[in-house]
């Protein structure tokens, strides 16, 4: 039997001819070249609206040696949380949590979780002025390590690389600091830093030189040289 060939059958393209409009008075009308294509507007969603009308929640927890602290800055903390994200904070004194809730005016579908953030911030130790730049950009974050995470240091060998950090009336760390625009807490052997991603890389960099056994002077000279890649950049 011989074999019989087939016509490739595909579907040809239609072409669809643009009939022009008939406006009442008999005149052509062709606006599909000259308006373009129409681009809907919709009015921005509220955070009601994002969730579903879901109220949000967060709890974040007050560690024992933040109490004075939330309670004597107690007015500065709650302000930016009420006035810039319209959100309702209040303190349980039972679970000891501060607690965070939108409401019907709130409007950023991301202000809960800035405002936790904000309160997270605070309770590691970061300054009211400080962690109130994580409400108004976005590219922040806390960025946290212990010491033996980077070297394994027990006693008198962990306090020292602790000191190194420090330095001499904290001068070693507000260098790190303003050469790369971050702030750093020490917490015992936690160390939090608060910044940009690249800034964070940079301070962490130089932290861990420092736990290593790097000298102060060879950690300064390499920040100067941070600071002034960074002037040039902007």
């Amino acid at each position: 039997e011989s074999f019989v060939s087939l016509r490739n059958k595909r579907p040809q393209r239609v072409t669809m001819e643009v009939v022009p409009q008939i406006e009442e008075n008999g005149m052509d009308v062709d606006d599909g070249a000259a308006s373009g294509p129409i681009i809907p507007e919709f009015p921005a969603l509220s955070a009601e609206d994002m969730s579903g009308g879901v109220i949000e929640y967060r709890k974040i927890r007050v560690p024992q040696h933040r109490l004075t602290p939330l309670r004597k800055q107690w007015s500065h903390v709650m302000q930016p949380i009420v006035e810039h994200m319209l959100l309702q904070i209040r303190f349980n004194p039972k679970t000891r949590c501060v607690e965070l809730k939108t409401s019907e005016h709130t409007i950023d579908g991301g202000a809960i979780q800035k405002g936790a953030d904000f309160i997270h911030a605070y309770m590691l130790g970061f300054e009211v002025q400080d962690a109130v730049a994580l409400l108004r950009l976005d590219d922040l974050y806390v960025d946290t390590f212990e010491v033996k995470d980077v070297k394994t240091l027990h006693g008198d060998h962990l306090s020292r690389a602790i000191g190194r950090i420090a330095g001499q009336d904290g001068k070693t760390r507000f260098a790190i600091e303003n050469a790369t625009r971050t702030r750093i807490v020490l917490a015992d052997s936690k160390i939090h830093i608060l910044g940009s991603y690249q800034n964070i890389s940079c301070a962490r960099n130089a932290v861990c030189d420092l736990i290593l056994g790097a000298p102060p002077g060879k950690v300064y000279n390499k920040m100067r040289n941070v600071a002034n890649r960074m002037k040039e950049r902007f």
